[in-house]
């Protein structure tokens, strides 16, 4: 059985640590015996010779210093002395800890009698540790908990009040990239940066640390060689004897492969609140999560109703900037003069109406993002001044002398080409190229169709329980329909499309005749007009075609049925239209 690692400590190696390594090689062996001091002096001949008389092995002891030692990995310290017990740092691995109260133990002037009196009293706390098993059993409890901590899944850091790093589990290791010896007892946040609790704990600034309390979420963090880990936390305090927290215990698990996994799975298509399983989305989820432990300026460009806004929240929610403001603002719904008030903020008498201060966007979201959506229709006065925003990171409110600085990250959008329009001087090159340090290029919906199903269903399902509508199913056809449609105005006509097809659907099953008339009149090759009424006739019957109808009858194999709902007909309409174009006749029932 492998012997225990004990650390005899005492303020200044002169006497009291070497004793009591002395007895406990007479009673242990030296093998895992260490003594030291928190700095190193001479041996003390007085020390030496009164521990020989008393029966301790003082052969070969030297002095040395704590931070001279190679190994500093023990399962128990005994610390020798008040001024040992105050001056003892943190140690690796999580040592136990015994604190002795010797007579002389804190220096001062030693006669002979003075150290015979240590000496036996070193002497019977030594072989009282020593003897009846009990350091035994403290390396069996100490070798059993890290093979516990071995075994975790979860990494483990631990530390105390002023963030001081006391313990750092191996799976803790191999998820930052961290050594134990390297980071015991230094700060926390100088460690890890960015920090690993992702500002989230209470020891950040302005926190109160004693307010510590269980908390559960998910962070991300950079190791030390770079690489970027999504992390899932959980935080608890470390708490004595007395019920008083000494410190926190963190422990987490590396979701990184889960994470990325979820999103190559078929069945998992949400990431950060956008919906989308095609293979170009999935491209901008990877970028989105790049841009994570970055602060650049990101343009986002796109035709309207791409969901421009949402990945401008992803970028966002996925950064460290997650937990400060998300402020958007659109820069063509505001005229010019509003526009500077609503950005850089005003002070009272600055204008008619200006009856207070007041702060604008950017100064509301120190710390967290700005999100300008149409940012081409900026005029170029405002170009100039947001150029100065992007590069200096300064500002003065309308109205206002004092100049104010703040730290935001600018998000960008547009359904515009910048480029061109940087041709054509209607922007700024020197913004554009500020602005757009990593574009972000958002694909029409027309152009990912395999995203339809998935989109409409969502959106079928939100709408439904809005509505408090028993659960509702898009029929095969309607559907069909939807992913031929170009969808002109994206994922927001897209949606447009299912809530007006809920208006019109009283089933729970949606056809396409509930389907607006654009859609159903561009699949079928036919302008969304309809043919006036017949006299004496209430309604409007939209209007057949050869082309249509052969369509609808190869994609319903034929059954007739099924054709005139997709065609929003009745069947006896389809039938007439059939019997006066013979050629259509068995039209879908071979193939």
């Amino acid at each position: 059985m492998k012997k225990a690692r004990i650390l005899f400590l005492d303020s200044d190696n002169a006497c009291a640590s070497q004793m009591a390594e002395a007895f406990a090689r007479t009673c242990a062996g030296d093998n895992a015996i260490v003594s030291a001091g928190i700095t190193a002096s001479g041996v003390d001949p007085l020390a030496l010779d009164a521990a020989s008389a008393t029966g301790g092995d003082v052969s070969d002891l030297r002095a040395k210093a704590l931070g001279d030692l190679d190994d500093m990995h023990f399962d128990l310290v005994v610390t020798i002395g008040e001024k040992a017990r105050q001056q003892c740092p943190l140690l690796p691995g999580a040592p136990a800890f015994v604190h002795w109260e010797i007579d002389g133990a804190d220096g001062g002037r030693r006669t002979k009698p003075a150290c015979e009196k240590m000496a036996q009293a070193l002497s019977q706390r030594v072989h009282m540790l020593c003897q009846g098993g009990f350091v035994q059993a403290l390396v069996t409890q100490r070798r059993n908990f890290q093979n516990l901590m071995a075994s975790l899944p979860s990494g483990v850091v631990v530390h105390d009040m002023n963030r001081r790093i006391a313990y750092m589990s191996p799976r803790a290791e191999a998820i930052t990239g961290h050594r134990q010896q390297e980071v015991v007892g230094r700060d926390c946040h100088e460690v890890f940066q960015p920090n690993l609790c992702g500002g989230e704990c209470t020891f950040c600034e302005g926190c109160d640390p004693h307010a510590v309390e269980r908390r559960r979420y998910t962070t991300s963090f950079l190791t030390k060689d770079g690489q970027r880990k999504e992390l899932e936390m959980s935080v608890v305090p470390f708490i004595d004897e007395d019920d008083v927290a000494i410190g926190v215990l963190a422990a987490f698990y590396d979701q990184t492969e889960l994470r990325r996994l979820e999103r190559e799975v078929e069945e998992t298509f949400r990431f950060s609140g956008i919906i989308g399983q095609d293979h170009k989305m999935q491209l901008i989820y990877d970028l989105i999560v790049e841009l994570a432990q970055s602060d650049f300026p990101v343009v986002i460009s796109g035709e309207s109703g791409t969901g421009k806004e949402l990945v401008a929240r992803a970028v966002h929610n996925e950064s460290r900037r997650k937990g400060k403001l998300f402020v958007p603002i659109n820069c063509g719904a505001l005229p010019e003069g509003t526009l500077e008030s609503e950005l850089f903020g005003h002070v009272r008498g600055a204008f008619t109406g200006a009856i207070r201060d007041k702060k604008g966007r950017f100064e509301l979201a120190h710390g967290g993002t700005v999100f300008l959506d149409e940012i081409a229709e900026l005029s170029p006065a405002m170009q100039v001044k947001l150029l100065r925003v992007l590069q200096e990171g300064t500002f003065e409110p309308v109205g206002g002398e004092a100049t104010r600085t703040v730290d935001v990250r600018v998000i960008s959008a547009t359904n515009k080409n910048l480029k061109d329009l940087v041709k054509k001087g209607a922007f700024r090159e020197d913004l554009f190229y500020r602005l757009a340090v990593v574009p972000i290029e958002l694909p029409p919906l027309r152009d990912r169709r395999n995203d339809i199903p998935l989109l409409a269903r969502h959106f079928l399902k939100e709408t439904v329980a809005k509505l408090g509508r028993p659960e509702t199913q898009l029929s095969d056809e309607a559907l069909s329909i939807m992913m031929s449609y170009a969808w002109p105005g994206n994922v927001r006509q897209l949606q447009n499309a299912i809530q007006f097809a809920l208006v019109k659907c009283h089933t729970d099953v949606v056809l396409p005749e509930h389907l607006p008339p654009e859609v159903t009149g561009a699949m079928f090759g036919v302008e969304a007009q309809v043919l006036a009424a017949e006299p004496g006739k209430a309604g409007r019957k939209p209007k057949l075609s050869v082309q249509s109808v052969e369509f609808a009858l190869r994609k319903t194999a034929g059954n007739k049925a099924k054709a005139a709902r997709m065609l929003g007909v009745g069947r006896a309409t389809l039938y007439n239209f059939l019997q006066e174009h013979p050629e259509l006749a068995g039209i879908g029932e071979a193939d």
